[in-house]
């Protein structure tokens, strides 16, 4: 009777184990199943002479000598242009503008609250700042649109209205509780007697946390930054609204932009099944993968790096 109850729990946590790994595997083959999937759309580009002709398969990556614009993208021309260039400039710049918000506001907000807020405020400031993620990047780019742009212009007289400075604003705000949920979290799990311990030695609030909590909590704190980069580089909606949709090779951040996201998400549904621009946004789609990718596996190894400088940190 007794060996009885011990064989049923160990036939749950079997079952348990069991399902929790069948869960991870397909999550696993689904990621496998949507490279696959980019990539038979993208293969034309390369291996279809028609297509590849069409398309202009080196001018993707190289710049057109021939031409007065050697980077464009113009699908719609003739013949049609497509460089991926002014594209992944975009998408940058609007990246480093929203990163350049997100982060140290995320993470000064996380130090407030984690060692310094009273209990009221931080009750009050923690539950204000995550709901920021549940507002639609819609709405936030509705705002930015009607609101923000009109308004930085009005103050600056920036030519256009619509760019890489406005959007990546927005976007800097939609991202900023991806930074700080994370780093709130690892500096909350920083142990007490690692405080205490600096306390006792004379240390003052802002000592400790500068050279205890965020040391300790640094890999929780880059997993943040880590996850709003691949948030902003992949955002549709709000460049797609603010960021003006001009694919240009310019520097400058207060002129218009186009993100690879952007235009996936504008052209695809009016194109041609099967044609050249066709298979080029799925390559457009592989690239923004392989990219995030290949970030995730750099931020890893990061990661893994700062876990063994701080004696392997905290991480929620």
């Amino acid at each position: 009777m007794s060996n009885h109850p011990r064989r049923l729990r160990r036939t749950k946590e079997r079952i348990g184990e069991k399902v929790v790994a069948t869960i991870a595997y397909t999550a696993v083959v689904a990621m496998i199943l949507i490279f696959a999937f980019l990539l038979h759309g993208a293969l034309p580009v390369l291996f279809d002479p028609e297509t590849a002709d069409v398309a202009g398969t080196a001018e993707l990556l190289l710049p057109d000598q021939s031409s007065p614009e050697p980077y464009a993208w113009q699908p719609i021309s003739d013949p049609p242009r497509f460089s991926v260039w002014p594209l992944v400039l975009g998408t940058l710049k609007v990246a480093l503008v929203a990163l350049l918000l997100a982060i140290p506001l995320g993470i000064s907000a996380a130090v407030f609250t984690s060692e310094f807020a009273s209990r009221r405020a931080r009750e009050i400031v923690k539950p204000a700042i995550e709901l920021l993620a549940g507002i639609p990047s819609v709405v936030l780019g509705f705002l930015a649109l009607t609101i923000l742009s009109s308004l930085l212009q009005n103050i600056f007289g920036w030519t256009y209205r619509l760019n890489a400075l406005t959007a990546g604003m927005a976007l800097g705000v939609a991202v900023i509780p991806i930074v700080y949920s994370l780093a709130e979290d690892a500096m909350a799990a920083v142990p007490a007697t690692l405080r205490n311990a600096a306390a006792a030695l004379g240390a003052s609030p802002w000592q400790i946390t500068r050279t205890v909590v965020i040391p300790t909590a640094l890999p929780g704190v880059a997993a943040g930054c880590l996850l709003a980069f691949g948030r902003v580089v992949g955002e549709t909606m709000i460049v797609l609204m603010v960021s003006g949709n001009i694919a240009t090779m310019s520097a400058s951040l207060v002129d218009s932009v186009r993100t690879v996201a952007a235009t996936i998400a504008a052209e695809m549904a009016g194109v041609a099944s099967g044609s050249a621009h066709y298979h080029v946004l799925f390559a457009l789609g592989a690239i923004l993968f392989l990219f995030t990718f290949v970030v995730n596996l750099g931020g890893q190894a990061v990661l893994r790096v700062l876990r063994r400088r701080t004696g392997e940190g905290v991480i929620p």
